[in-house]
């Protein structure tokens, strides 16, 4: 796991519209996601709309991001969910179904959704990437966002 990633994009002026779609389960650690998230966000292109959408848990993420895109016009999607591993399966078949649902969402409707649906081992791995700013995944996803839709609207631009 590396616990470097690209630092802060410049400030954009873009109105851009963005969908935070959160499960319930492991809510702290959530909460923690979805609030650096939208410091982030807001930090960076202030012009821009967030709405959070809850579901209940991981596997219900793919069908809250499929009506966030169907429903409300956004430019990007950020998904977030924490799977805690435990001694079976459960949570390495969830957390596969849901990355092949969400690329599978992304490319279908063409709209980048940032897939931070995390796998931890315990609680300090899950304060560490959710609680605490410097390997915080809520931050990578909001900088993720605000990179990829600034490189597509250039390629759009050629």
């Amino acid at each position: 796991m590396s616990n470097q990633f690209p630092g802060r994009p410049d400030p954009q002026t873009a109105q851009w519209r963005f969908g935070i779609v959160a499960s319930e389960y492991n809510r702290e650690y959530v909460d923690g996601l979805v609030g650096f998230a939208k410091d982030e966000l807001l930090a960076i292109a202030p012009q821009s709309g967030t709405a959070v959408i809850r579901v209940p848990g991981s596997f219900e993420i793919p069908i809250g991001v499929q009506a966030v895109i169907e429903r409300r016009q956004v430019d990007a999607v950020l998904a977030f969910g924490v799977i805690f591993d435990g001694e079976t399966m459960h949570a390495e078949l969830i957390a596969g179904a849901v990355t092949t649902a969400l690329m599978n969402l992304s490319l279908q409707h063409k709209i980048p959704i940032l897939h931070e649906v995390l796998v931890v081992k315990n609680d300090q791995q899950a304060s560490e990437r959710c609680l605490l700013p410097k390997i915080n995944r809520g931050i990578e996803a909001a900088r993720a966002a605000i990179r990829i839709l600034s490189a597509l609207t250039d390629l759009a631009k050629e």
